[in-house]
């Protein structure tokens, strides 16, 4: 490990536990609302139609806020954008357990939402000051606590609620453990100046930019890995939206076994990122993400071609095994862009990536309605090469 002589040793080490801890938190509060969704649709008397379009709210919020959320962070600091994120995130998840009306739960999902957009640009812009003052690759492991998070919180509700807890407890009790992880780790964080000082010294972006060129040039960088980012994310939506109505439609499997494609697909990202970190070190960012794009797609070409439904399953694994690791390393590059703020890079890339992830699988919905859903699974296969060639062509080795 090779920290900054300008930080203290100690604080760099406690700044990168504490920043796990809010991709955890992250991780737990966006994943707690999926098994309400069920509920709220019982609740609120829904069709599949109108519950579709209260659920576009969410990724409207978040939308919304993660190009402002850089302006945020670079006025006041992402320790304090994500501790007031989070804090949002734990106060609307009861809400959206309780609430028995329409238009309530529509104003509270778009709140949410856009604490789970402001909290991503936040988080990640810090992870970024973190890593940069630490030496080595740690943004895998960031995202490793997140997907941990994802894990425990669509699994958590459930289980405390099987356990006999009232639901509204079991979910004041997930919200109140957001908050204590919140309040505890927040002085850990670094502050506004730190941040700065490690923008200064590793971005380069207290100095102007050097005409028109390299301006432009700076853009066209932050544009390519914004469309890079919304390939793998709108892999990512893919798998999450439509590997469970493949499986049962096209695959044949029972109803509640359907959810396995994900849970494989969760459990190999997680696993992976938990471990991206030496990944990284010992080869490179673009090692990773070519390679990794290229496993990912030949995991979904066999999910689609395997006429056994292991076969998929070992295909949504491998997808999981590639894909982990590419994001984290988009992040990483966007915030040693020479001559360019993470306050800037990072939302803007965000911004580009999470629309394959919230609004792509839509998209798909229509190429698997014109065609079939297999189809469609080929079409981000197709992505995933795109990328491993881009990248291997215009993506930078460290």
């Amino acid at each position: 490990m090779t920290i900054s002589a300008d930080i203290p040793t100690l604080l760099v080490v406690k700044a990168r536990r504490a920043t796990q801890l809010i991709f955890l938190v992250c991780g737990l509060g966006m994943a707690s609302w999926a098994p309400m969704v069920p509920l709220a649709k019982d609740r609120l008397a829904l069709n599949d139609a109108n519950l579709g379009l209260l659920l576009l709210l969410l990724g409207a919020g978040a939308m919304l806020m993660m190009p402002i959320s850089g302006m945020l962070v670079d006025r006041f600091g992402s320790r304090i954008v994500m501790a007031c994120s989070a804090l949002v995130l734990a106060l609307a998840l009861p809400l959206l357990l309780i609430l028995s009306s329409t238009m309530a739960m529509a104003v509270t999902l778009f709140i949410f939402g856009s604490g789970v957009g402001t909290i991503d640009v936040a988080m990640n812009a810090q992870g970024v000051q973190v890593q940069n003052l630490y030496g080595r690759p740690i943004m895998s492991s960031l995202h490793g606590l997140f997907s941990l998070g994802g894990l425990f919180g669509s699994l958590g509700l459930g289980f405390l609620i099987k356990l006999g807890l009232n639901p509204v407890y079991a979910i004041v009790s997930i919200a109140l453990l957001m908050i204590v992880i919140t309040l505890t780790q927040y002085k850990d964080l670094f502050p506004l100046g730190t941040e700065r000082q490690s923008i200064a010294r590793f971005s380069g972006s207290e100095k102007p930019a050097e005409g028109n060129r390299r301006f432009s040039g700076l853009q066209g960088r932050v544009l390519f890995l914004g469309i890079m980012c919304f390939a793998v994310f709108l892999a990512e939506g893919a798998i999450l939206d439509w590997s469970a109505i493949f499986l049962r439609d096209t695959k044949g499997i029972d109803a509640e076994f359907a959810g396995a494609g994900y849970a494989a697909f969760s459990v190999a990202m997680a696993t992976m990122r938990l471990v991206g970190d030496k990944i990284v070190a010992r080869l490179n960012g673009k090692t990773v993400v070519v390679f990794g794009s290229l496993i990912g797609a030949a995991g979904l070409s066999m999910a689609v071609l395997s006429p056994w439904v292991v076969g998929s399953l070992i295909g949504f694994v491998l997808v999981g095994v590639g894909a982990a690791n590419i994001v984290p390393v988009f992040f990483s590059e966007a915030g040693r862009l020479p001559g360019i703020s993470p306050t800037v890079s990072i939302p803007a890339i965000t911004t580009i990536g999470y629309t394959g992830l919230l609004a792509g699988p839509a998209l798909l919905g229509f190429v698997a309605h014109y065609f079939s859903l297999s189809i469609a699974l080929g079409v981000i296969a197709l992505l995933l090469l795109l990328v491993a060639l881009s990248y291997s062509i215009k993506g930078q080795t460290k």
